[in-house]
């Protein structure tokens, strides 16, 4: 069973996630495609898929609101799950759903769940407007993602899967 994990990626830390789907998915016997969302072949021919992205001011990063939007009618007939990776600090904030809005994707696509996951500020990576941003909000820095939490979540997808 191939399944397409795609995912947008700013600076790393979200690759890294969809990284640990895919060999997660694996483990399970399932065949994963992981790679950039911009560089996504159609979803055509998959059993499922994952997309995926990094989270900027509550939005996914443009390259996947474009492809789920490019082929939210394939996308509409497969099982899909969403993942946005973004919020930061031990809590997370922002939150729960304030953490990201992909209401009209959802709407599109109906996936089988909308993970919202933990992300990881590494300040070096930023670029000088970046910087000044997080600065101004007081973003802590540090990697706050949950491996342990990832990976439950790719166990879920994959039971979900084997059981169709």
């Amino acid at each position: 069973m191939r399944v397409l994990v795609a995912i947008a990626s700013k600076h790393g830390a979200t690759a890294e996630i969809g990284e640990r789907i895919g060999r997660r998915l694996s483990e399970h016997g399932i065949e994963p495609l992981v790679v950039d969302v911009a560089d996504a072949p159609s979803p055509a021919g998959f059993a499922a898929a994952v997309l995926g992205s990094g989270v900027y001011a509550g939005s996914w990063i443009k390259a996947a609101k474009n492809y789920v939007e490019t082929h939210d009618e394939v996308l509409a007939e497969i099982p899909v799950w969403f993942l946005s990776s973004g919020p930061i600090g031990d809590p997370p904030k922002p939150e729960g759903e304030k953490a990201v809005d992909v209401t009209e994707l959802t709407a599109k696509v109906d996936p089988q769940r909308h993970a919202i996951l933990s992300g990881a500020l590494d300040k070096g990576k930023l670029n000088l407007a970046e910087r000044a941003i997080v600065a101004a909000v007081r973003a802590p820095e540090g990697d706050f993602r949950d491996w342990d939490a990832i990976d439950d979540w790719a166990d879920e997808i994959a039971t979900v899967l084997l059981q169709n």
